[in-house]
């Protein structure tokens, strides 16, 4: 299958409330369309997590990045403009995503992908899409695909092809939480 193929049969799957499994720019990712509240609802059943727990998404650019946070800060395009290794934000005034989405306080955790798979994934969905490590709450994430627990398989209504053979590690990405009025949190480094 090729990869335009790969990702033409995942979007539609979202595009649908469903949810995939797929390779992004750390781990396996369980993913779904960022703004579909049943469709992340699905997605905490499968991990086995609590829904408080909030997930972050992935979007392809800057310009996708500012439809889902009202005000985005000036130390967050700092940094994003000079961080070389995958980094999830966190950050406050989260807008046009699934509610179940948005932690507690209203921020949301949101990456842009530089990975051309996820990216061309997310570029042509043309929302967010919900990336969560592929794994049952509280096991180790799945750095590839060969590492993902069958119950997670059975449950999901695509698996991507694409980098189904890779055996590399990969590690989860960086978490800074960013406040409107310019606070800086390292949640993971």
């Amino acid at each position: 299958m090729t990869q335009e193929q790969d990702i033409k049969n995942a979007i539609e799957v979202m595009r649908k409330g469903g949810v995939i499994l797929y390779p992004t720019d750390t781990v396996w990712g369980i993913g779904c369309d960022a703004t579909n509240a049943e469709a992340v609802k699905r997605v905490y059943e499968i991990k086995q997590r609590d829904d408080s727990k909030a997930l972050i998404c992935l979007v392809d650019s800057d310009a996708r990045l500012q439809r889902y946070v009202r005000k985005v800060p000036d130390v967050a395009w700092q940094l994003i403009d000079c961080i070389d290794k995958p980094t999830t934000l966190i950050l406050d005034g989260a807008v046009n995503l699934a509610p179940n989405l948005i932690a507690d306080d209203g921020s949301i955790g949101i990456r842009i992908t530089q990975e051309s798979f996820s990216k061309e994934l997310c570029f042509r969905f043309q929302k967010a899409i919900v990336s969560t490590s592929a794994n049952i709450s509280g096991e180790p994430a799945a750095q590839n695909y060969r590492d993902i627990d069958p119950r997670i398989l059975e449950k999901v209504d695509y698996v991507c092809w694409t980098r189904r053979q890779e055996h590399k590690p990969h590690q989860p990405s960086s978490i800074i939480k960013l406040t409107e009025d310019g606070q800086v949190q390292i949640i993971r480094k």
